[in-house]
């Protein structure tokens, strides 16, 4: 008989190790680590830089998501970190360099832009930030109305965004507090369990024990998270 599944919906934080990015399946990672815990296999719908937007369109325009939902034990959305992080360039101009041809102009135009960044968002004070807060919370509604029509029962929880101590944002992060704020408002309303991602990782990040880019984690942290994702879970599970 095969296994149950726990679908995430995440960002680079779900499959990025203390050097680089990770096949979905790296059983060092806190998703795998996850599913392990509860005897399940996961099921990692990921992106570079995902915000809840990204999650909200993975579920309405991926049909391998679609496919998984019937089959899943429990859902992690696991997004919003990302929201909170400063994006001085409007999103879709940010995400637009990657079409800019020829190449060497792309090229250019993205140099510029990281050299840029971190000045920008300490001479901004970290504003705006790549989703803001009132978005996040109506894009995670929209994740959950829809899963729950499909799944009613399904269970489902949230993450409080991460912390970061990166130079790439200026070592600015002053959209969490916000962010933390209207996911914790958002949770009481719906009932859906947040696991603190920032109890659990800020030491790891702030000491260094991360990858140097002062927002991804090692393998530790990845352990610490996966076992909590599982202690959460467990109750709410057959």
């Amino acid at each position: 008989m095969s296994r149950g599944r726990l679908l995430v919906l995440g960002d680079s934080l779900a499959f990025h190790g203390p050097e680089y990015a990770l096949p979905a399946d790296d059983p060092r990672l806190w998703p795998n680590i996850a599913a392990a815990g509860l005897d399940r296999e996961a099921e990692l719908v990921a992106g570079f830089g995902w915000t809840a937007r990204h999650g909200w369109w993975a579920l309405t325009g991926d049909p391998r998501v679609w496919s998984l939902l019937p089959r899943t034990d429990a859902l992690v959305l696991a997004l919003g970190s990302m929201d909170t992080l400063p994006s001085p360039l409007p999103t879709y101009l940010r995400e637009g360099l990657r079409h800019l041809r020829p190449t060497p102009v792309r090229r250019f135009a993205r140099a510029r832009y990281q050299a840029a960044q971190p000045h920008l968002a300490r001479f901004l004070r970290g504003r705006p930030v790549a989703l803001p807060a009132h978005l996040t919370v109506s894009y995670l509604d929209r994740c959950l109305q829809a899963v729950r029509t499909i799944r009613p029962d399904l269970p489902v929880i949230g993450m409080l965004p991460s912390v970061h101590n990166s130079p790439e944002y200026g070592h600015v992060h002053t959209g969490h507090a916000p962010a933390v704020a209207a996911l914790r408002t958002w949770s009481a309303r719906t009932r859906v369990p947040l696991l603190d991602l920032p109890a659990l990782v800020r030491a790891h990040i702030f000491d260094g024990d991360g990858n140097p880019d002062g927002m991804h984690w090692g393998f530790s942290a990845h352990a610490e998270v996966g076992t909590a994702v599982a202690d959460l879970l467990r109750p709410m599970l057959p």
